[in-house]
């Protein structure tokens, strides 16, 4: 796998780090990243929350964007998710397994596919990633 960030170093003091999803897989094919499901991912009822499963797959389809552009001159941002939730889980490990299905200039789309470690599908989303060009510095101008 080509490093394209500093996996570790990124992560630190995010939503990533807050509910311990990790990368298991990261290729420009197909990106999987885990999270538990414990009480910190769960609505009122005892359930993972949908928004836990949107960050998760947001997660995967932001990190795989990252291996289609140049990482120093442009930068990506989440601009769509949507989602179906199948199936309700409230503990074990969930495993997000992610597929560019469009890969533009100035869009990338992923799908995703989230799945308990059951092999049940959990939640099935298709994330839209933006590509932006990074600001110039200014300062250089200025030299």
């Amino acid at each position: 796998m080509e490093e394209v960030l500093d996996i570790k170093k990124a992560i630190k003091n995010t939503i990533m780090e807050t509910l311990d999803i990790r990368y298991t897989e990261f290729t420009r094919e197909r990106v999987v990243a885990t999270m538990p499901v414990t009480p910190k991912v769960h609505q009122p009822f005892g359930l993972m929350h949908g928004g836990a499963s949107l960050v998760l797959a947001e997660t995967v389809a932001s990190g795989g964007s990252c291996l289609f552009i140049d990482m120093k001159t442009q930068t990506i941002v989440g601009l769509e998710i949507n989602a179906n939730h199948l199936h309700s889980i409230s503990e074990g490990i969930v495993r997000a397994v992610g597929v560019p299905v469009h890969v533009g200039r100035t869009t990338l789309v992923w799908d995703v596919r989230i799945w308990d470690d059951k092999d049940r599908l959990i939640c099935i989303c298709r994330c839209t990633i933006a590509i932006l060009d990074k600001p110039r510095d200014l300062n250089k101008d200025k030299e």
